[in-house]
């Protein structure tokens, strides 16, 4: 399997070496609460990792669903629900194959396509495409880390950089709908950016 495997994952989170980790959910998370743009509904957080996200949005009255195959990433997205005396429904599963019994009203997606090779993307878009209901929706923060190495062909991470290009392609119209650019830039504690983007999910494309 190209990219990090499970036990990667796995030992970064014991050793709590987590540069990608801002210690809180995303200031976009709380932007697209505020905005009613996110409003309760029955969601999936993939790729949930520490589980500020999940915490948050368990608060503000959302059916979460938090899958992660990083045991530790579920054990620790456990104890900050508890902590919080809130529910989510937790699942340790690998995102390239797990499958969902009903299909979702949302996904919240910040960390698990930048923590995949690009060699899986294509499957996990697929997952993707299978998770969301038609007329559901992505809320989606790509990781924008360009590095020099790219300019011979280097495919450098995680965080893998999510080029927007490559995005439209993963996710196209007329399966996805997508609103007009420019998106808005999140900045990162390690300086790097995310595009913050919406999409509507259409038809099951694939």
């Amino acid at each position: 399997m190209a990219g990090p495997t499970r036990e990667f994952w796995q030992q970064r989170f014991v050793a709590n070496e987590m540069p990608w980790d801002r210690g809180a959910a995303s200031p976009q998370l709380a932007t697209w609460l505020a905005s009613g743009a996110l409003a309760p509904c029955r969601i999936l957080v993939p790729g949930c990792g520490g589980g500020y996200e999940v915490v948050a949005l368990a608060r503000a009255g959302f059916d979460v669903t938090a899958l992660d195959y990083a045991p530790a990433a579920i054990t620790s997205t456990r104890e900050r629900l508890a902590q919080a005396n809130v529910r989510a429904t937790l699942v340790q599963a690998d995102a390239l194959e797990w499958q969902s019994v009903a299909p979702f009203d949302a996904v919240y997606e910040q960390t698990c396509l930048c923590a995949l090779h690009p060699d899986h993307w294509r499957v996990y878009a697929e997952r993707l495409d299978a998770w969301l209901a038609p007329g559901g929706r992505l809320y989606a923060l790509w990781m924008q880390v360009l590095r020099a190495g790219a300019a011979e062909g280097l495919v450098e991470g995680p965080p893998y950089h999510c080029d927007i290009n490559a995005m439209r392609a993963l996710f196209p119209v007329p399966c996805w709908e997508w609103p007009p650019p420019p998106y808005p830039r999140v900045p990162h504690p390690r300086g790097w950016v995310e595009l913050a983007v919406v999409l509507t999910h259409r038809n099951q494309g694939f």
